[in-house]
């Protein structure tokens, strides 16, 4: 039976899973790919470093040695980030060989120039691990769904964001608490900035929308926003109104125009997305042919990711066995405007604590008439202490709209603060309306 060669670049948490992943199942992981996978070098910062696996594995800190072998086939990066690992991916698919990436980072970025150089060498380049870890999306999206036309993805694809969110709610706490909380048990990142500003969510969305709409989206062209301004109290009306907030990301297309964003959201406790919870991801997605169809799983982590890049190897491996190249192409054939954040309509939900007299209600009423924005409800006034707290829904309005009328609210005398605006997305009829 052949035996192919393999580079890794990086032995950190998903490299050690993946050399532990391909080593347990080693039977049937050879048997599927009808050959012998064999990581014979990896490339570490600290070569002295006690490590638990194999001897016959070579240890090196030049990348050289890896991307320079003529006897290794395939490489797989999972370092992360942009420099060097861009250098490495586009140096080993010009050298003829086929790349295993999980970095969503890069992809998000400079996903065009990477495709270019594969096709180019006529070698594979594979990336089912850079979104949703364990969960398969990349390769439903690209094959098993490739006849519909795709009309909106969506979903809960952070799960350190996902965790604070659900145990705000579980809780009652707030933020700050379950964020320290996330941090020591190791679900957030000592500088949680990429997790809580959606900045991760964002790279993902892009990866999705790209090969869900045939149209290049990097990661610039995705409005995001995160959820630190996200209290107790927000949490609290969400689930009076019949809604639970989710950080989501969204993309959907509609006559040729793609609108791709990350924010906060109320969701309906009736749609599947509601009841994803903890590090748990889901993705959702709606095609012409298919209707609605979800996938959900475990979206990070050590073996769930390992599990993506192991059958990413495995595919190259069988196409090696066959002589097969060049199947992972580029689906971004097509060239669709992207709307921005001011353009898109959806509904809105405001907090605002004000002075407690008559006619303040009144006068923001007028604000936002004036401003063509509509009330859907008032659905809460508490007061305390001579001011009051203001709950609104808005009907379906334009956020250019919506963010002309507050910053004229906020420059009158009675309101003492807008505390929170928060997309409601209806997501059950594909309007941005839940059909109210």
């Amino acid at each position: 039976m052949k035996t192919i060669k393999i580079g890794l670049l990086g032995c950190g948490t998903v490299g050690t899973g993946v050399i532990q992943v391909l080593e347990k199942n080693r039977h049937s992981i050879t048997t599927k790919a009808g050959a012998i996978l064999e990581i014979t070098k990896i490339l570490v910062r600290d070569i002295n470093k006690k490590r638990d696996i194999s001897e016959k594995i070579n240890l090196t800190s030049n990348p050289n040695d890896i991307l320079d072998d003529p006897e290794i086939e395939i490489v797989i990066e999972v370092m992360g980030g942009i420099d060097p690992a861009k250098e490495y991916i586009l140096k080993a698919l010009r050298q003829g060989k086929s790349v295993v990436t999980a970095n969503k980072d890069l992809l998000a970025t400079h996903g065009k120039e990477l495709f270019e150089a594969a096709s180019e060498s006529r070698v594979d380049l594979r990336f089912e691990a850079s979104v949703g870890g364990g969960i398969p999306i990349i390769g439903p999206l690209k094959d098993s769904l490739a006849g519909n036309e795709i009309q909106k993805v969506m979903g809960i694809i952070n799960g350190t964001t996902n965790y604070i969110l659900t145990k705000m709610k579980n809780e009652n706490s707030e933020f700050s608490q379950v964020l320290a909380q996330a941090q020591k048990l190791g679900y957030a990142e000592a500088d949680p900035t990429s997790d809580i500003e959606g900045l991760d969510a964002a790279r993902k969305i892009a990866i999705l929308a790209s090969i869900a709409f045939n149209s290049r989206v990097t990661f610039s062209d995705v409005f995001s926003e995160g959820i630190a301004k996200i209290t107790s109290k927000d949490i609290m009306y969400a689930n009076e109104l019949g809604y639970t907030i989710k950080l989501l990301g969204m993309a959907q297309q509609e006559n040729g125009v793609i609108q791709v964003r990350v924010h906060p959201a109320f969701i309906p406790n009736n749609h599947p997305l509601a009841n994803v919870n903890d590090v748990y991801n889901a993705i959702y997605v709606q095609g012409d042919a298919v209707g609605d169809a979800m996938f959900f799983g475990q979206g990070a982590g050590q073996l769930p990711t390992a599990s993506a890049v192991i059958g990413d190897l495995i595919e190259i491996a069988k196409d090696l066995t066959k002589g097969v190249c060049d199947k992972t192409y580029c689906t971004c054939f097509e060239h669709k405007k992207v709307k921005p954040i001011s353009e898109i309509k959806t509904k809105y939900y405001l907090r605002l604590t004000v002075t407690d007299r008559p006619g303040v209600l009144a006068n923001i009423a007028s604000v936002f008439a004036n401003q063509e924005v509509s009330i859907a409800s008032v659905v809460q006034k508490r007061k305390c202490d001579q001011v009051a707290e203001i709950v609104l829904i808005t009907h379906e309005v334009k956020e250019a709209n919506l963010q002309d009328a507050l910053s004229i609210i906020k420059s009158l005398s009675s309101v003492i603060k807008v505390n929170n605006v928060i997309r409601v997305e209806g997501l059950l009829d594909g309007s941005g309306s839940d059909g109210e």
